[in-house]
């Protein structure tokens, strides 16, 4: 039957199309990925009394909380800088971007089911949209933190066009986390329920909250440990970050390229890993 349908010219419905096709199919719904995130970022806020202001209060409430847990009763227990206030509220504005995108991405598939079985479009476009919206939401909040950095004695300079760059690689770097775990999810719903656990796993262990090469030192300080915390992913944006926004910190330029490698690489396997899945997306398995 197959056979006699390809002669016919018939397609498989639901059928995974090659993957340039699909990067076609995708580029074709680009106003549709757009305006779902756009909505949807909409929707979301409009629920509530001060609406896309919590998209700034969030993240801000967060800071205050771990500051004062981190910086004022557990003051001297971790390997935590001078200028703690500053540090705490720069970690916290931009793992949220990071935490929202791996838990979004994850549930982006299986949180909806009935659109991916009643309407036929690339099943990639709503792990991306849902990035996008964090994207979205991000730029007010990076905006907020500059004014708080700013507070803190930070002045605007040149090296703040630098955000540029760096959101552009921590957005692709994120987009394909979102991938994987949007994936992983749809074949093991269970990891749904532990995903927040290992979002607060990774949050608490990427420098958030205090110097990551100071602690690395500390735990061993053979010189060969350093290479994880200038490794990191999520330790580069950190401090690439606090570079260009803290008094008295310097820009370390050599995570640019560490964190472009992360974040393309990350891309690409994310991507593929997704695509070679289509067809089971939507499916009762």
């Amino acid at each position: 039957m197959a056979k006699i349908a390809e002669e016919h010219g018939l397609e498989r419905v639901g059928g995974r199309p090659s993957l340039p096709q699909y990067i076609k199919q995708l580029i074709t719904r680009s106003d549709f990925t757009y305006t779902l995130a756009k909505y949807r970022m909409q929707s979301e806020n409009e629920r509530n009394r001060l609406g896309m202001l919590w998209v700034l209060l969030r993240p801000a409430f967060s800071a205050l909380i771990y500051g004062t847990v981190f910086g004022v009763i557990m003051q001297g227990a971790t390997a935590r800088p001078d200028d703690f206030a500053p540090f705490v509220v720069i970690g916290v504005f931009v793992l949220e971007f990071f935490n929202t995108s791996m838990n979004g991405g994850a549930k982006s598939i299986i949180g909806n089911a009935s659109l991916v079985q009643s309407l036929p479009f690339p099943r990639i476009v709503l792990p991306i949209s849902k990035v996008f919206q964090n994207l979205l939401n991000f730029i007010p909040t990076l905006i907020f933190m500059m004014i708080l950095a700013m507070m803190f004695g930070a002045r605007p300079a040149w090296d703040w066009f630098l955000f540029i760059p760096l959101v552009i690689l921590f957005w692709i770097f994120n987009q394909g986390v979102a991938f994987i775990f949007a994936r992983i999810t749809v074949h093991f719903r269970d990891l749904s329920q532990v995903i927040p656990f290992i979002s607060r796993m990774i949050f608490y262990t990427s420098g958030v909250f205090f110097d990551l090469k100071v602690m690395v030192a500390k735990i061993n300080p053979d010189p060969a440990w350093q290479v994880f915390a200038d490794w990191q992913p999520l330790n580069n944006v950190l401090a690439i970050a606090r570079g260009i926004l803290m008094v008295g910190r310097d820009v370390p330029y050599d995570y640019f390229w560490h964190l472009a490698i992360w974040a393309f690489g990350i891309f690409i396997i994310g991507f593929v890993f997704f695509w070679q899945a289509e067809e089971r997306y939507g499916r009762d398995e």
